[in-house]
């Protein structure tokens, strides 16, 4: 069930950026600046990239799970908006620990971008097309920030402020692992909810049980060195259809480990 044309009065009172969200946008663009003023090699670089790479990781993790909940509230699911999900609130996504320190572990060691929060909508307010509209709203978030980075990367690095870029180019690439991870078709995943709709109710009833357990199956992946390499080789040729250097996100990967 889809809902009709909303006014701009309505939109513009249900979307509201929380204070935390705001603080954290303003965090990354603090980090961004500092690694713009500092010399690759120095300290200040490595603190300035830590800054906007996890700083600006949430703030991605707030824009999917956002473009759920607004895909979900624009064809009738309102609940969203009294959960607060349409605040962009890391907090009202799901637990902190979980969807938020556990990723950023993960990315301050110079992994990958885990699959991070979750919204809760009324699945049965929907049909089956809209559902997978929900279920890909997330990963086409990181597909565009992905996009606009490694744009903005290709177009206006020229050389200078390396370390700026260099930290840019490994959150473009966080967002790509994200993506690809995402629409993996496992329970409790983006991807999975996609095709959900064109299951069986006996499979999805026995599907059901592992939702919790999608992001454990996804290290667990990750933890086999063959399919380890497969998908990394698979985000580093994405990343390098943009024409930016791999090298580039690697290097963002090193000073992001400042403690090294």
């Amino acid at each position: 069930m889809e809902a009709g044309p909303l006014s701009t009065a309505r939109i513009s009172g249900a979307v509201r950026p929380s204070p935390v969200f705001l603080g954290i946008v303003a965090l990354a663009a603090a980090g961004g600046v500092l690694a713009w003023r500092s010399d690759t090699t120095s300290n200040a670089a490595r603190a300035g990239v830590f800054v906007l790479v996890v700083a600006g990781w949430i703030v991605s993790l707030c824009l999917h799970e956002f473009a759920h909940a607004y895909t979900a509230w624009r064809a009738g699911d309102h609940e969203v908006e009294v959960r607060g999900y349409l605040t962009l609130n890391p907090l009202r996504y799901s637990h902190p620990v979980l969807s938020i320190a556990l990723p950023i572990a993960f990315i301050a060691l110079g992994g990958f971008g885990l699959p991070g929060g979750a919204v809760y909508v009324r699945p049965g307010l929907f049909g089956p097309a809209m559902q997978r509209r929900i279920s890909l709203a997330g990963p086409a978030v990181n597909v565009v920030l992905a996009i606009a980075l490694l744009a903005a990367i290709r177009i206006l690095a020229d050389g200078t402020h390396a370390a700026f870029w260099f930290g840019l180019s490994f959150l473009a690439f966080l967002q790509i692992t994200a993506a690809v991870l995402n629409l993996l078709p496992i329970p409790g995943l983006d991807g999975y909810g996609a095709i959900e709709p064109s299951l069986s109710p006996k499979t999805r009833r026995a599907l059901d049980q592992y939702k919790p357990l999608g992001l454990l199956a996804v290290l667990a992946l990750l933890w086999v060195p063959s399919i380890n390499a497969a998908f990394f080789d698979a985000v580093y040729w994405l990343f390098e259809l943009s024409g930016v250097p791999a090298d580039w996100s690697r290097f963002g990967s090193y000073l992001t480990q400042f403690w090294r």
